[in-house]
């Protein structure tokens, strides 16, 4: 099985010390998107969890607490791109201290498993095509030797999303701006000798060098871990997502009640289908070893 942490909280930003109080238990609780009353409880033991996956734009109140991941394989989803604090509210400097987060990261963990992220790459009155080569190539040269590959992704515009950005004035990028962005993005990721990816973008950008990204990736995992895997597609994600299939689990605060009574915090996890607490066992197993 493998832990999603998370693509909707930063957990490593801003509950790491409940993530960490979660794997000294064991378990996590987990409430059925489709169903809120019924709440499972899934095995957090290293017999079961094949990897972690972290997500996020700031580790650094998780950096002192790595030592408690000991005996799991994990690694970082590090988003790093050109947005000022218009857009990024609450992240630290860039410059002043998450560049160097990213560098520390990678000197504890390996640069193998701390995997840069360029993206949502939107454009607007401030962040032209221009810019954003510019600013890639800047952080490009600072990250290199810390980082193996870089995943770079186009701004997908929703209802929230529309709402969300129309201040800023941004837009996704046009037929032509993605070509220029693709082809300027690739050349400086070679250049510093960068693996470059997509995330659930079409494989038009294959002409520029830009395999699909598989961000829960199971290959990874296995060569890290020495071991073969067995992980198919997470069907719950969107058209062209490569990833495997994997347990996202996003803390929320929640009110669940048992025998006695008493409130507990339970996860809200978003699973590939909605099987019972057995099939969320099994479903979602690798390398073997039975859930609780």
């Amino acid at each position: 099985m493998f832990i999603s942490a998370s693509r909707r909280t930063d957990i490593p930003s801003h509950y790491s010390e409940w993530f960490m109080n979660r794997i000294r238990a064991g378990f996590v609780l987990v409430r059925n998107p489709v169903n809120p009353r019924q709440v499972s409880r899934v095995s957090l033991s290293q017999d079961v969890v094949d990897g972690i996956v972290f997500w996020t734009k700031n580790p650094i109140p998780m950096l002192d607490r790595l030592d408690g991941l000991s005996g799991y394989m994990y690694c970082f989803q590090f988003t790093l791109n050109a947005y000022g604090a218009e857009v990024e509210r609450g992240i630290p400097s860039k410059n002043a201290q998450l560049v160097d987060a990213f560098r520390r990261l990678s000197d504890k963990i390996g640069s193998e498993r701390v995997l840069w992220r360029y993206d949502p790459i939107f454009v607007s009155g401030k962040y032209t095509v221009e810019y954003h080569l510019r600013y890639f190539e800047a952080l490009a040269r600072r990250l290199a030797g810390y980082t193996e590959q870089c995943t770079m992704s186009f701004l997908d515009v929703y209802g929230n999303t529309a709402r969300n950005m129309a201040p800023l004035h941004a837009r996704t990028p046009s037929d032509t701006e993605r070509a220029m962005l693709a082809a300027g993005i690739a050349e400086i990721a070679a250049g510093y000798g960068l693996r470059l990816r997509s995330c659930a973008e079409p494989d038009s950008l294959r002409r520029y060098g830009i395999e699909p990204a598989s961000c829960v990736d199971a290959r990874l995992f296995e060569k890290l871990l020495g071991c073969r895997l067995d992980a198919g597609r997470d069907a719950a994600q969107r058209p062209h997502c490569g990833c495997a299939g994997s347990l996202d689990c996003q803390k929320r605060l929640s009110t669940a009640f048992f025998d006695n009574k008493v409130p507990v915090v339970v996860a809200s996890c978003g699973l590939p289908s909605v099987p019972g607490t057995h099939e969320v066992h099994t479903a979602l197993r690798g390398r073997g070893g039975a859930a609780e």
